[in-house]
């Protein structure tokens, strides 16, 4: 059995913000998660360097589309790297394999007669002379009268066609565009909405998807799944491999979701290994990302694959409410985000995976503060779990010349611990990752109060066998933390494994205790609060 993440790829049009580190988070505690219980895991994803954002881009700063995608590229690799996300592959939709493989299956679904050719009429500048992409129309959308561009309005998560919306206008220029008429390939969506509608009963009966995710995928069902084009005339992406279509591209329908298969082909064939091993019934598949990305992986995407006879239709789905910024939707066109590049030049990637593990918009939109940031950072990092590995890691080092005493660990908190390491498997195998970290940080709670109860400073000297109990339980919940953690907080927890000499990976119970202690240091360093008014000051003058 093989466990296949897929995080969502983001456009390499713009840095990384925190919003969609809130919602790519998860798919690294998954994997990191599956890997300790030994299990086979495949982590994929990938910048998106196809269609209309880059071309956007490379508009607006006169240059081309492949040097904005490869500078984002190489920013999010490098962010990624930093916040100790472990891709298996991290690839790009420009690469060849990728455009090799969608190719393929383009035909593969053209043989299975799931495309169609129609003589559509679309959005045409006349100012600029080209078809406009959907992104490149904007306008008013029909359904909320909110402003939205051609191809999704994000008020509402209605999926558009850009001839629907009100009062349309170019991107590029503001006029308003013309209607011509061209032809594209269609996907016959509407010949899978009934085992779509299946699809959906099963996950709702096995509780495999988030609640958002459930409620926008049945409006989609109950309205009605349309056909829709796959091909568009834009100015970079794939080639429709068809006589006859030359200069038209194979669209986001298609292309960007099939990321997912064709990362996975390539890991395949770089290992040695059929694709079948890793994608069959047996897979079990978790795809991680925002709310607006919901309908591409509840509908679409697995309608390509029942059109593929693919058998490793996705299983979970988990997906993200918003993440706002001080009270206010993140905006990157006002510049009001917290832009990953440079939170990590300034704080702990740890303190960073905390807070938005803690705060994660899992059911609803949740916020990011600095007050709260450096709080959180202070009071449960530092305050609870780092006070407590280093209070008891010194006492040692000072008291005990860094031998740990071999004495019977608390049989109450071994029960606790075997407990604790079955509750947070299943609640981030559920996908229910705020309550995982959660009931980990009571455990850390519950050990500082161990501590001061038993008061070990005054047992080694009145109660010597007493004394040794508590700290060989003391280093005996340090070590499960450096397990329990892996996942959430993985620098410190590396940090913590170091300190007590430490090398297996494992979810389960940590039984053995270290003979001795090395090179004892604090996990975490207190933030000074006059950052919070610092922090904030910089967001408003840069958002100016």
């Amino acid at each position: 059995m093989t466990i296949v993440i897929g995080g969502a790829w983001p456009y390499a049009n713009g840095s990384l913000h925190l919003g969609h580190v809130a919602a790519l988070l998860p798919g690294d505690i998954l994997a990191r998660y599956y890997r300790q219980k030994g299990e086979q895991v495949l982590y994929v994803s990938g910048s998106d360097c196809n269609g209309t954002p880059i071309s956007i881009r490379a508009a607006q700063e006169n240059t081309t589309t492949e040097a904005i995608a490869n500078y984002y590229h190489e920013e999010f690799t490098k962010c990624f790297n930093e916040l100790g996300f472990t891709y298996d592959l991290y690839t790009r939709t420009d690469a060849e394999h990728h455009h090799e493989s969608v190719k393929g299956l383009f035909l593969q679904l053209l043989a299975n007669n799931f495309l169609y050719k129609k003589k559509i009429e679309q959005a045409y500048c006349e100012a600029d002379q080209q078809f406009l992409p959907d992104r490149f129309v904007e306008g008013i959308c029909p359904n909320c009268g909110a402003k939205a561009r051609g191809d999704q309005c994000d008020n509402c998560s209605e999926i558009l066609d850009p001839l629907d919306l009100i009062d349309k206008c170019c991107k590029i220029c503001g006029n308003e565009p013309v209607i011509r008429e061209t032809e594209h390939f269609y996907f016959t969506f509407s010949q899978f909405q009934g085992r779509l509608e299946t699809f959906l009963s099963e996950a709702k009966a096995e509780k495999r998807w988030r609640d958002n995710a459930l409620g926008l995928t049945e409006r989609y069902l109950a309205e009605g799944v349309p056909d829709r084009a796959v091909t568009r005339d834009l100015p970079n992406g794939i080639d429709v491999p068809v006589p006859g279509f030359e200069g038209k591209k194979i669209y986001v329908w298609i292309e960007a979701v099939a990321g997912y298969l064709t990362a996975s082909l390539e890991w395949a064939k770089q290992h040695h290994m059929a694709i079948e091993d890793l994608w069959n019934e047996e897979t079990i598949s978790y795809y991680v990302h925002g709310k607006d990305n919901i309908p591409f992986h509840t509908v679409i995407w697995p309608a390509i694959l029942m059109g593929l006879g693919a058998k490793a239709l996705p299983t979970h789905i988990v997906s993200n409410e918003y993440l706002t910024l001080e009270k206010r939707k993140l905006s990157t066109s006002q510049n009001w985000a917290v832009w990953v590049p440079y939170i990590l030049s300034r704080y702990d990637a740890d303190s960073i995976r905390y807070f938005l593990t803690t705060n994660a918009p899992e059911n609803r939109d949740t916020d990011f503060s600095w007050r709260e940031f450096i709080y959180s950072h202070n009071g449960e990092l530092l305050g609870a779990y780092g006070n407590f590995v280093n209070r008891t890691l010194k006492f040692i080092e000072k008291s005990f010349a860094n031998q740990v005493p071999q004495a019977e660990v608390d049989s109450t908190i071994r029960k606790q611990t075997i407990q604790l390491f079955n509750e947070v498997g299943i609640l981030i195998e559920g996908g229910h990752f705020k309550q995982a970290l959660e009931s980990i940080f009571e455990y850390i709670r519950g050990a500082n109060r161990y501590f001061d109860e038993q008061q070990p400073w005054l047992q080694v000297k009145e109660h010597v066998e007493a004394g040794n109990c508590t700290l060989a339980t003391c280093v005996y919940i340090i070590a499960n933390l450096g397990q329990l953690l892996h996942p959430f907080l993985p620098f410190s927890a590396e940090k913590v494994r170091n300190m007590l000499g430490i090398d297996e990976m494992m979810w389960h119970e940590q039984v053995e205790l270290p003979k001795t202690i090395q090179g004892v240091t604090p996990l975490f360093e207190r933030l000074d609060i006059e950052l919070i008014e610092e922090e904030y000051q910089k967001l408003v003058r840069d958002s100016r």
